[in-house]
């Protein structure tokens, strides 16, 4: 039992560090009062605390996933390794990209996913990890979920605020937004930058199904969600280039595809893992 808490430990300390910071800073950007700072960028100890966390939740993720028996894996860690990457980009991004009003909604479900080890501990010995094949194929699936979890995340944002400013509902906090054109270049260029890792991702795995996971590809409800959900992206991107699509229509197909991708794998595996109790 010690071992067990020991382990977990770098998953509490991380949790709370993202959801310490989401407070933060929604009680200090987003809500109505006197001392709100508006369109205040990140402060160098706000910076240093997110990458305090994000050095912490590594650490974890590290541990329990890696061990001498092999790469350990389960649908908890999946969406907390995803959310550590997609934390981290946004971390990078913040440096060349104004992200005002992003940290409430990033950091609080950075620490719901950080946390779902604690609650599922379960995992499985993955076959064929030590592949480096496997591994690139890892790398690229994992990134792809993040990025395109940043985009829908993003999305949802960017209609918030439309659906503030139709209702002429502006906060305080909204005026120091950058424009929603200039909001909308940065949805793309994450979807774009998603969509060409989720190729490799499907594209690797259709091909090379053998070299990677040792058998050949079937197609079950993962790979119908995953081929689903790259060809709503696909026809986003070509939709936004062809057409000039945006604004609502943009967000329910991102969120169509992120909701496809995520029933792909995380949701297969939690209905495996934890309904059918199958490790």
């Amino acid at each position: 039992m010690p071992d067990i808490v020991i382990q977990l430990l770098p998953h509490i300390l991380a949790a709370l560090l993202y959801g310490g910071l989401g407070f933060h800073f929604w009680n200090t950007r987003w809500r109505e009062t006197e001392h709100q700072c508006i369109a205040c960028p990140m402060l160098g100890w706000e910076r240093a605390t997110i990458a305090a966390a994000l050095v912490i939740h590594a650490a974890g993720l590290y541990v329990a996933l890696f061990s001498e028996a092999g790469m350990r894996f389960s649908f908890s860690f999946a969406l907390s390794l995803m959310m550590w990457l997609a934390v981290l980009i946004y971390w990078l991004e913040s440096f060349s990209t104004r992200m005002e009003g992003m940290q409430p909604m990033v950091l609080p479900l950075a620490a719901l996913c950080t946390a779902l080890p604690i609650v599922f501990p379960n995992v499985h010995v993955v076959a064929h990890a030590g592949a480096t094949g496997f591994k690139l194929h890892f790398l690229a699936a994992m990134a792809a979920y993040s990025l395109l979890t940043l985009a829908a995340l993003h999305a949802i944002f960017m209609g918030f605020i439309e659906n503030t400013l139709h209702r002429r509902l502006l906060k305080r906090a909204l005026t120091s937004l950058p424009p929603l054109l200039t909001m909308e270049s940065v949805l793309f260029r994450m979807l774009l930058l998603g969509f060409v890792l989720l190729t490799l991702t499907v594209g690797s795995g259709v091909f090379f199904s053998e070299e990677i996971f040792g058998k050949p590809l079937t197609v079950d409800h993962k790979t119908i969600f995953a081929f689903a959900s790259w060809g709503i992206f696909a026809t986003l991107l070509v939709g936004r280039h062809v057409w000039g699509w945006r604004g609502k229509r943009a967000l329910r197909w991102t969120l169509a595809g992120f909701s496809l991708l995520i029933l792909a794998y995380v949701g297969s595996r939690f209905v495996a893992e934890v309904i059918l109790g199958r490790i």
